[in-house]
């Protein structure tokens, strides 16, 4: 006879009256765990609590986590399926796209609109389904009509277990479907026992004569008979499994189990309560519920399948499934048992395969997972549903949900999940912005070098004397310092890289320009003293121009052990400078601690010599070009002018390029090289010509007063604006040759 699933449970204010213990084989409602509805409730199979955590489990082991729900309306679909999303909130990390219940008596076309909702979000494939079998086939027939065969991936609970009838003519909807059984073992004894049952050796079963006309297809009474309705009269001689297919109800061993836990619980009892006596003793006349209760909550045996059986203080019996797959091989369809869970699920992937005998697990999620340095914006209520946003910039992926800034020092790496040091850039000596200032300053030292031997060979010569020999030595050393200046600045920086560039950036120049200016300057007034007086100025003397000289470089000395002693000198790490907006091209610059702003004012001393040598220079301009220098000094101010005011707009106007440091380095360099390229040329290049090339023209001259040569000065620029007197500016050596030694004469 086809055994029933559940047991019928009476209210709680009824079993609490009659306190009468109850064992079920195979009522699975979570609500009957309630120890204080049902109180003396125990059953031998798990209840669906255990049931929904076991289909979470493989859901989640799927990485499914956008699912659909059905539930037939009822104490066992809703609960089950309300079981599953309770399970799924505590776990986390699974939402769920549409709950539907199927009606009890469903109206016509009920399945096709439930299949239309199931449709409504395609990503949601999954579908779990807490039905009875009646619905569980006419769900798949109408998702058969909806064409959609293949798409849905049922998640079938224990109603659909391993049963035919649910997916009888329609395996290919039902392809690839996962459902869940208790743990249960065919039992061979029965099954020896039941085919045995005939009419005759099974009258005591009331109910037995109707289950063979319904197994046989006939009728025990003639009358029953109707003509033409092809039914049968029953001979009795119909074998079970011989005349008719048979296979074992999967609830027979709970059966077995659980009236053994009552036998057992009565045993017990019977030996504590009635020790040494056959049947049953006064103490057991009238069985005391609550008692039996608690001997029934205490048996622990080997059930008939092996396994053992045990309650827990609810009365429920610990959760054993055995998970299946229906699949379809070779047009041969089968029910095959790809894992079990005990507690905990134990699944071979590698025995799961889809609708279409694919091998890879269809997709059931909302959304695709972000990429690595994309950030999850959840949509508000929909926990398992996100947009990927990229973690741009300076960003990186800090976590699932956060973007954060890279520190100061670094910039994202190639996939934004984390943060790499900004590769450090400095100056290098092949690059093409320090190879054209090197090769500039290493011509301008050579040739600065050559010039400093010859007037030392050629020292005591009229020409060498007339360029004034002590300041020209200063001044060569000034432009020594500008061409050295260019190593300093392409150098690698480190503290005394940079101290020295403090000290010798604008020392050079301010040596060059003091010099330049004190030449203009005597000359200024030696020409001034001339016109009124026969007496030599004052401070003409070499010596007191060299004190004049180094007094104006002090004060450059002096404004830089200021700087030095307020903010030392180190080198830095500039992040600021090449922060491009494509963190790819970031660049750390090592440079030392020069603002722009400092830089000005580590010049400024130098411009301002320049400047006021350079109104010197407007102011003797009048002086013959045959007498001394003054005129090859002013077109040296006057191309000097034009070199920094061409300097300071390019300077500045790259602050923000981000070449910025290549650039302005290597225009600073070659401006100060151009400076003293344009001395070194205006004012020595010449001479040099002279003394080398043509040496008859270096002789000495005739000394007359220091009145006569300037009146000569004057009215030979007067009467012959050319002054070619003599050949080599025989006026000029005597007048500085004259001054020379009136100068020292005088001091």
């Amino acid at each position: 006879m086809e055994l029933q699933k559940a047991v019928v449970v009476t209210d709680s204010s009824q079993l609490q009256d009659t306190q009468i213990p109850q064992v079920s084989y195979a009522s699975t409602a979570p609500e009957l765990s309630d120890n204080t509805r049902y109180d003396f409730f125990s059953r031998v199979v798990p209840p669906d609590t255990y049931q929904a955590q076991a289909m979470v489990d493989i859901v989640k082991a799927m990485r499914w986590n956008y699912v659909s729900t059905v539930a037939s309306e009822g104490n066992y679909g809703e609960s089950g399926v309300d079981a599953f999303i309770q399970k799924s909130r505590e776990d986390g990390g699974l939402c769920i796209s549409q709950s539907v219940k199927i009606p009890r008596e469903p109206r016509t076309g009920e399945f096709d609109k439930i299949i239309r909702r199931l449709s409504e979000n395609p990503n949601a494939r999954v579908v779990i389904i807490f039905a009875n079998e009646d619905d569980i086939r006419r769900l798949l027939q109408a998702a058969k009509k909806a064409n959609q065969t293949g798409h849905f991936i049922w998640v079938g609970s224990d109603s659909w277990g391993s049963k035919i009838s649910p997916i009888l003519n329609q395996e290919e909807m039902a392809e690839g479907a996962v459902t869940i059984l208790p743990k249960r073992q065919s039992i061979k004894g029965f099954d020896r026992y039941f085919i045995s049952r005939t009419l005759e050796n099974n009258r005591r079963n009331i109910w037995f004569a109707e289950f063979w006309e319904n197994n046989f297809q006939c009728k025990l009474s003639r009358h029953a008979v109707k003509k033409g309705s092809g039914i049968k009269k029953c001979t009795n001689h119909e074998r079970i499994g011989k005349d008719s297919s048979y296979e074992q109800e999967g609830k027979v061993q709970f059966v077995i189990d659980a009236v053994y836990a009552m036998a057992h619980a009565l045993h017990n009892m019977h030996k504590d309560l009635c020790p040494g006596k056959v049947g049953l003793c006064n103490k057991m006349d009238t069985i005391n519920g609550t008692l039996l209760l608690k001997y029934i909550r205490n048996v622990n045996f080997t059930g008939i399948a092996g396994t053992p059986v045990v309650f827990n203080v609810n009365g429920d019996a610990p959760g054993r499934y055995e998970i299946y797959q229906y699949q379809i091989t070779n047009n041969t369809t089968e029910y095959k048992i790809i894992g079990h869970w005990t507690d905990q699920l134990h699944l071979d992937t590698n025995e799961m395969q889809w609708p279409g005998g694919n091998p890879e697990v269809p997709s059931s999620i909302c959304s695709q997972p972000c990429r690595p340095g994309q950030r999850k914006k959840t949509v508000k209520g929909i926990p398992c549903c996100w947009h990927c946003e990229n973690c741009d910039g300076y960003q990186y992926q800090a976590d699932t949900y956060t973007c954060k800034m890279c520190r100061f020092d670094l910039r994202p790496n190639e996939n934004h999940t984390g943060c790499d040091p900004i590769p450090i850039v400095k100056l290098e000596w092949s690059s093409p912005w320090a190879v054209i200032p090197v090769l500039i300053a290493v011509l301008g030292i050579m040739a600065t070098l050559f010039v400093v031997v010859t007037f030392v060979r050629y020292n005591d010569t009229p020409i060498v004397k007339a360029s004034g020999r002590e300041l020209s030595y200063v001044l060569l050393t000034g432009i020594f310092l500008c061409y050295a200046t260019t190593f300093l600045m392409i150098s690698s920086p480190d503290v005394f890289i940079c101290s020295l560039r403090r000290i010798f950036l604008g020392l050079g120049m301010s040596i060059s320009y003091a010099a330049l200016l004190t030449k203009t300057n005597r000359i200024y007034r030696i020409f001034e003293q001339g016109k009124m007086s026969v007496s030599a100025p004052r401070f003409i003397s070499p010596a007191s121009q060299l004190v004049i000289t180094f007094s104006l470089i002090s004060v450059q000395l002096l404004g830089v052990c200021i700087w030095f002693g307020v903010d030392p000198s180190q080198a830095i790490i500039d992040y600021q400078d090449q922060r491009t907006a494509n963190p790819k091209m970031a660049r750390g610059v090592l440079k030392c601690d020069i603002s722009d702003l400092s830089l000005i004012c580590l010049l400024g001393y130098s411009m301002l010599l320049m400047v006021t040598c350079t109104v010197y220079a407007i102011k003797t301009r009048g002086v013959p070009e045959t007498f001394n220098e003054a005129k090859p000094i002013g077109f040296t101010m006057y191309t000097t002018c034009i070199v920094w005011l061409a300097f300071i707009p390019i300077f500045f106007g790259t602050s923000q390029s981000a070449e910025k440091m290549y650039i302005q380095t290597t225009t600073l360099t070659i401006s100060v090289s151009l400076s003293a390229s344009v001395s070194l040329g205006m004012l020595y290049m010449p001479k040099v010509y002279v003394v080398l090339f043509h040496p008859e023209q270096n002789v000495p001259k005739r000394k007359r007063s220091l009145k006569a040569v300037v009146t000569a000065a004057t009215m030979s620029n007067k009467f012959n604006p050319k002054g070619g007197l003599r050949p080599n500016g025989e006026a000029k050596s005597e007048l500085c040759e004259s001054l020379e030694t009136q100068g020292w004469y005088n001091a």
